[in-house]
């Protein structure tokens, strides 16, 4: 009996990354390299959620599979497709815009899943840029760096409808469900700010979109 057990937690679990993506050209290559350098990952998909630049060709050029979705989908919609496109067993989701993302980081995310420590896994920067590091010390639930059982991710209501509301979406499911949920620190790790990527205006009314989409998905459901 007890030998079984130990065949059974040494079994190794299919993982896919999944990196949603919407005109992340500078930076795709790079967060895709990083994921191609980790054993445990079987499978790498960018869903190219209707870019306008050449996020899509420099994903492609990596030798990566990609999802195009015409026309934007919104990140929960991403997310929703490029789960839907693997069998894989754990999801390890991580965001196109990441800077300072490295091997060790991803392991740190998988580890406790993969050892069954954990159902879900929740990356927060620290040591990074100070903007990026404080926003997820007030808000850790929106970190888009997961890694979590798919079954879990399946159920999790409305995902594809939630837009850029779906990490509030998931922490809600998991919390509501009792998954064992752990925080792995990723230092030196943070995020292009879409002001820098879009020019300040633009930038500034995505910015403002984006937390619109979360507050909407932060309202109770009504009964």
């Amino acid at each position: 009996m007890f030998k079984n057990r130990l065949e059974n937690a040494c079994v190794k679990r299919t993982v896919a990354a999944v990196v949603p993506a919407y005109n992340e050209a500078e930076t795709i290559c790079e967060v895709v390299g990083v994921l191609q350098g980790v054993a445990d990952i079987d499978e790498i998909i960018v869903v190219n959620d209707g870019s306008t630049d050449e996020t899509a060709n420099k994903a492609a050029e990596m030798g990566v599979r990609i999802i195009n979705l015409y026309p934007n989908r919104g990140k929960g919609g991403a997310m929703k497709a490029g789960v839907q496109a693997t069998a894989a067993e754990i999801i390890l989701f991580i965001d196109a815009d990441l800077v300072g993302l490295s091997e060790e980081h991803c392991r740190k995310l998988l580890e406790p899943v993969l050892r069954e420590q954990a159902d879900m896994t929740v990356g927060l920067f620290s040591g990074g840029r100070t903007t990026t590091t404080l926003a997820q010390k007030v808000a850790p639930f929106l970190s888009g760096q997961r890694a979590v059982r798919r079954e879990i991710i399946e159920c999790v209501p409305e995902l594809e409808e939630s837009r850029y509301g779906v990490e509030v979406a998931i922490s809600r499911y998991a919390s509501t469900n009792s998954f064992r949920v752990e925080k792995i620190t990723l230092h030196d790790v943070s995020q292009v700010m879409k002001e820098e990527k879009q020019g300040f205006m633009t930038g500034a009314k995505n910015r403002f979109l984006m937390y619109w989409e979360i507050i909407k998905v932060l309202k109770p459901t009504k009964r």
